[in-house]
């Protein structure tokens, strides 16, 4: 029966120090250690000195040893000396010392030359080889035994298989399906799992097996991790955490040895979850030209063996995140492997406003408005709603206030988009003037268009990101498609502030950039993936990588296609342009009367611009 190493006593003292001290006793016995000339105190002094006073005549003795000279003088009063100096090569020494004078009895120098004993073979053997494997035991073991104390459990420490996964008890995952908002889908398909863990036999029965494995799939900040433990915390189950990077080693073969130790783990304590994180750290396509050569693919191997190789009625369920699913193995995701695959979208209108709540349980606060919170927040993730709750409640402190209000939270969500005020930044006259009409062109060109969002916010404040003022729209509700006229009148709405600065100003600015590089980015998309144009119809002439993390793209066509892509393009930029041009100058009280506002106020709502757009209109009707 397997013993607990916990429940073991500790044994006091090491047997091997006592014999290591032994052996160093036996070696400062046999003369390693220099011996010391005792009683006296050795004075070092140069070759020529010594000379001197050997020709003095007070040189007494003289002991040549490993090319070193020692030698005795009398002093003035009688006093004999020891002194130390380096041999030098001198074929004169020796009739030298035969001719001095000296103080001894016999007027003669008393000289000699010490001949180094050599160490018996035994003891060369002995300091060589023994000597240094004993000490290297002794700190393996040493290190082996601290290593077993701080993992509670024994294991054969020279095979290097620890897994390094961070166990928790059933009694340590806190964290529940409570905890976890606005992923309904993937809580309904978790919850299936967690009951098949409380009560396996009403599957068992009818002859059902329980899912070996379930990706999380989404982008990141989703709530992978959170669901995960969410899991094991609704089944008071044992939690195995890792990261797919720690499976990958320097040494061939550790990372595979992780892999079996994970799963013995995990196996011994079944019922169990085992998760994970980042997993197309080890799981990527294998490449057949280096195919069992590679570390990577080694520990992938011993994965994919693992997963076939424990029983799923044992009660072992293997949860994965990850937010490239394209770049994953075709053999790990196929069925009785991960048998299933969670997505974790970013969260609707609906889902901000269940994430907004759980987040804003943890902090005090006012009566919020959710509904303008979440809809000013569409296509924020979890994790980027839980940091503006932080933000609102840190702005509140800064206030002076004991509660997080609305407006706290709404200039928390401008601080995450567009960073925070720059109080210290001043702009010139001129400039204030170029960026107030640019940003109400944009708010302008927003609100005299059909199918577009409507204006909520327009500042000039200055902000850490290089913003020196942004227009903020904000849809009355969730929009899941775009219409060709909703995504072209966006790019009108991009153009609005280029445009505004061309006809009021005169000029054109660099702070246009950030619109330029949108409006690109939407009218390239609208001809190669949206099939928005009608010179290349339904055809798809780019792909993209990686959706979860930017989306990188990558045209799939010729370089005379690319050419022309690049034309129509530039077409639909240029019609949208056009069209913003028309409505400004169609509209010139109302960007002198908007513009004015916003620089006197330097932030304006999006029901003020509308009351100016309202009052102007009317103005304009009557002198009509």
């Amino acid at each position: 029966m397997k013993q607990d190493v916990q429940n073991q006593p500790v044994k006091k003292g090491n047997p091997y120090m006592g014999f290591l001290g032994v052996i160093l006793i036996v070696l400062i016995l046999n003369g390693l250690v220099f011996p010391k000339l005792t009683g006296q105190q050795i004075i070092s002094t140069d070759y020529g000195t010594f000379i001197e006073k050997v020709d003095s005549g007070i040189v007494k003795e003289v002991m040549i040893k490993s090319n070193q000279i020692f030698f005795t003088a009398q002093e003035n009063g009688g006093k004999t000396k020891t002194f130390q100096t380096g041999e030098v090569n001198d074929p004169q020494l020796v009739d030298r010392l035969l001719k001095a004078d000296s103080p001894n009895p016999d007027g003669k120098i008393a000289f000699n030359q010490i001949i180094p004993e050599e160490n018996s073979p035994i003891l060369n053997f002995l300091l060589m080889w023994i000597l240094p494997g004993l000490i290297f035991y002794i700190i393996w073991h040493q290190t082996r035994k601290t290593i077993q104390s701080r993992m509670g459990a024994g294991g054969n420490f020279m095979s290097f298989g620890d897994s390094g996964a961070k166990i928790y008890a059933d009694a340590d995952i806190k964290t529940t399906f409570a905890d976890v908002a606005g992923q309904e889908e993937a809580k309904d398909t978790l919850k299936e799992i967690v009951d098949f863990l409380h009560n396996p036999k009403k599957y068992t029965e009818i002859g059902a097996s329980l899912p070996k494995g379930a990706l999380l799939v989404g982008p990141p900040g989703t709530g992978k991790t959170l669901i995960a433990r969410a899991v094991a915390g609704e089944a008071k189950v044992p939690f195995f955490a890792i990261s797919g990077s720690e499976f990958v080693q320097m040494f061939v073969g550790m990372g595979a040895a992780k892999v079996r130790d994970l799963f013995k783990q995990a196996t011994e304590k079944a019922p169990c979850i085992i998760f994970i994180d980042e997993i197309d750290a080890i799981g990527k396509k294998r490449d057949g030209a280096f195919a069992g050569n590679d570390e990577r693919e080694q520990t992938l191997n011993q994965l994919l063996t693992e997963m076939d190789g424990f029983d799923g009625r044992k009660g072992v369920v293997i949860l994965a995140a990850t937010n490239r699913p394209e770049s994953l193995d075709k053999a790990l995701l196929r069925p009785g492997r991960f048998d299933r695959r969670i997505q974790m979208d970013l969260p609707d209108l609906e889902g901000r406003k269940a994430i907004l709540n759980v987040h804003l349980k943890k902090v005090k606060h006012d009566s919020i408005d959710l509904d303008i919170v979440a809809r000013a927040t569409a296509g924020s993730s979890g994790a980027e709603l839980a940091n503006i709750v932080n933000e609102a409640a840190l702005r509140a402190v800064r206030m002076g206030r004991t509660l997080v209000t609305t407006s706290d939270l709404e200039e928390s969500v401008e601080t995450v988009i567009a960073g925070a005020q720059r109080k210290g930044k001043v702009l010139s006259a001129g400039e204030k003037k170029i960026v107030a009409y640019h940003e109400i062109g944009h708010a302008l060109v927003a609100a005299m268009q059909s199918h577009s969002a409507p204006v909520h916010k327009i500042t000039i404040i200055p902000r850490t990101s290089g913003a020196l003022g942004y227009t903020m729209q904000v849809d009355s509700g969730e929009q899941v498609l775009q219409s060709k006229e909703d995504l072209f009148n966006r790019i009108a709405t991009l153009t609005g502030g280029r445009a505004a600065e061309e006809i009021v100003c005169n000029t054109v600015t660099t702070g246009a950039s950030n619109d330029i590089e949108q409006a690109t980015r939407l009218a390239r998309a609208m001809v190669t993936r949206y099939g928005m144009s009608g010179k290349y119809d339904m055809m798809g002439l780019e792909t993209v990588n990686n959706a979860y993390l930017g989306g990188d793209t990558s045209l799939t066509c010729s370089t005379d296609t690319a050419a022309d892509i690049d034309q129509e393009v530039l077409r639909m930029i240029k019609e949208a342009h056009d069209k913003a041009r028309k409505i400004i100058s169609e509209n010139m009280e109302i960007m002198h009367e908007a513009a004015a506002f916003l620089m006197e106020k330097e932030t304006i709502t999006g029901q003020e611009f509308m009351d100016i757009i309202h009052r102007c209109t009317v103005k304009a009707d009557k002198n009509s």
